[in-house]
């Protein structure tokens, strides 16, 4: 029997405080994964059949954190075509990861966000929701890396590169 890939997406979610940028992690909390409980993550989640990719996103970092998505770059540029019976969004996103070995088959979108509102104490998905400065989450990844659930590593690594990259341009 053939297994396919789950589609998911997720959220870098920034926020900046006196021109210092920080971003929302989080511990894995999810009832079906017992054994990457407690790992670092961003939150993101399963695509539900026929579901706007922003629109998930927005509902998972809700249930997820209990922010509302403000802004989700690139969302602007989307295009839509209807056809033949079908509609179809045409999106870019951050990044795309996939998870090729282990025990959950999953591909995920990865966009750039802002979110307001109260985080949660937890939810079911998520404990210790925190924002944590670029520096810190670069010495998180540094000396904790084990500790972060294995898909977001690349991501964040990436997006530290990126950001660092651009720091010198004026926002």
């Amino acid at each position: 029997m053939e297994t396919f890939a789950i589609p998911g997406v997720g959220g870098i979610i920034e926020k900046v405080v006196d021109s210092v940028t920080y971003i929302l992690i989080q511990d894995r909390y999810k009832a079906d994964c017992p054994l990457e409980r407690g790992l670092i993550e961003i939150p993101a989640g399963k695509i539900q059949a026929f579901e706007n990719i922003y629109n998930c996103l927005r509902r998972e970092v809700r249930e997820e954190t209990g922010l509302e998505i403000t802004m989700i770059e690139g969302e602007g540029d989307t295009l839509v075509y209807e056809g033949n019976g079908y509609k179809v969004l045409n999106y870019t996103p951050f990044c795309s990861i996939q998870n090729i070995e282990g025990t959950y088959p999953i591909m995920v979108q990865i966009f750039i966000c802002r979110a307001a509102g109260e985080l949660l104490d937890k939810s079911d998905e998520a404990r210790n929701m925190r924002w944590v400065s670029l520096e810190e989450l670069e010495e998180l990844l540094d000396k904790k890396e084990k500790h972060f659930y294995p898909m977001h590593v690349i991501t964040l690594r990436k997006y530290l590169k990126i950001k660092s990259t651009n720091a010198d341009i004026p926002a």
